[in-house]
């Protein structure tokens, strides 16, 4: 196995020398959950998945913002409960984006957040809601497990993993199947009345499990990854009240205090327009990439750019079946690259950092480029001016321990959680 930390390498095999390298054994560990999906398919299957999925994520799409105001509001709920003690925002966030995504995508939300704490149940109508939720997290916990695993992937199943596919998969085909019930006139109203990914979908494909893999694979790779840079955003804002006050002074003079006619201001274009709200969201990324190791495997021997030679700048052959690993989160805290306070969260460097190319990935890059990178940014910039309007006192109230101790499954996560205390 060869690791790398080199932006020309990384452009070598996303996208110059894209067709000499595959995604390995991907297929294998993810595909007892998701199937044959854009996440586990190569060469043409994938080429085809992503043709198929990429209009769903154009403009009009991700501006649908005020889609998650609901949802904010039972985080919200939930955050005054805590009445100003100490609050875990990761797992709020996971909760909030597991609802979010599954009313974008199935067009029912599992309601995750209405709990007892806030005085809510769990509505009766969302079928395999609970055993969905419970589903997922087993299966992620598994297929990290089997990823790591590699070529021993198969040693890590049994029957916990199998009756969480099973559950998980249930929960999808039911809303599958009601989709391809509806008539097309049916279709067509809903679609007016909100936007559904599966409702789309349907107008493409009308295969149940095509459209069950591909919902499930958006599903895995969009949910976790924005609870995890949501999480890390507010970890370092309530460390920097600095920086907090310069951002709750972007909103409140774009966005006002959070009125209704406020809310109705936040839109995919008018948070493009707002630099230290993208600042905040870019430095995040830099620093806690939510993938922070990818890889790829040589498909025929061939060479990378750098790395060979006795001074490692000269080009390195790179045998078939070769796994390349390749360090995203050492590169973004390189200081050839962000100068020389790579590991300080300042969000200022990016007003004039210059062109960075290879050398910032968050979502990848070459024809793979995550498809729903604009989507994330967007959702993510709508709940950051949002809890800044909500919750203007922000503090931290994780341990001294700086940086701060992450877990790495697939995705990165803070191992303490995003404690903080917060009031209005």
């Amino acid at each position: 196995m060869f690791m790398t930390t080199d932006p020309e390498n990384f452009k070598a095999m996303l996208a110059t020398q894209f067709n000499d390298f595959s995604i390995g054994r991907r297929y294998q560990i993810l595909s007892p959950v998701i199937g044959d999906s854009i996440f586990t398919l190569d060469g043409e299957g994938w080429k085809h998945s992503r043709a198929m999925l990429r209009p769903q994520f154009v403009r009009e799409q991700v501006g649908h913002v005020q889609a998650l105001e609901p949802h904010l509001q039972l985080l919200a709920k939930h955050i005054r409960s805590y009445k100003g003690e100490t609050v875990d925002l990761q797992q709020l966030f996971t909760k909030f984006t597991l609802d979010t995504a599954t009313e974008f995508l199935f067009g029912q939300s599992v309601h995750t957040l209405y709990d007892e704490r806030i005085g809510m149940k769990t509505p009766d109508d969302v079928p395999y809601a609970k055993d969905f939720t419970d589903g997922l997290f087993i299966t992620q916990k598994y297929t990290s497990e089997r990823g790591y695993a590699q070529q021993f992937y198969w040693l890590i199943d049994g029957k916990e993993f199998r009756t969480a596919i099973a559950n998980v998969h249930k929960f999808a085909r039911f809303y599958v199947d009601r989709a391809l019930n509806f008539s097309q006139a049916e279709l067509e109203k809903k679609s007016q009345e909100s936007y559904t990914f599966l409702y789309e979908l349907v107008q493409q494909t009308r295969d149940p499990k095509v459209l069950q893999d591909q919902l499930l694979a958006i599903m895995l790779a969009g949910r976790d990854t924005t609870s995890s840079l949501l999480s890390f955003i507010f970890y370092e804002l309530s460390r920097n009240p600095g920086i907090w006050e310069k951002l709750k002074k972007e909103v409140y003079e774009n966005f006002g205090s959070g009125t209704e006619k406020d809310i109705a201001k936040i839109t995919f274009e008018s948070l493009k327009k707002c630099n230290y709200v993208k600042w905040v969201i870019n430095e995040t990324l830099r620093m806690y990439p939510t993938v922070p190791v990818n890889l790829r495997v040589s498909n025929k021997d061939t060479s990378l750019p750098k790395g060979g030679g006795e001074d490692g700048k000269s080009p390195i052959f790179i045998p078939r079946g070769t796994t390349v690993g390749f360090r995203v989160y050492s590169t973004q805290r390189n200081k050839e690259y962000y100068g020389e306070d790579p590991d300080v969260f300042r969000p200022e460097r990016w007003a004039d950092i210059g062109k960075l190319g290879w050398a910032y990935l968050p979502f990848l890059g070459g024809p793979r480029t995550c498809i729903g990178q604009q989507f994330a940014l967007t959702e993510a910039g709508y709940i950051l001016v949002r809890i800044a309007q909500l919750f203007p006192n922000l503090k931290s109230k994780n341990s001294v321990h700086y940086p701060p101790k992450k877990t790495l499954n697939v995705i990165f996560n803070l191992f303490e959680g995003c404690l903080v205390e917060m009031g209005e």
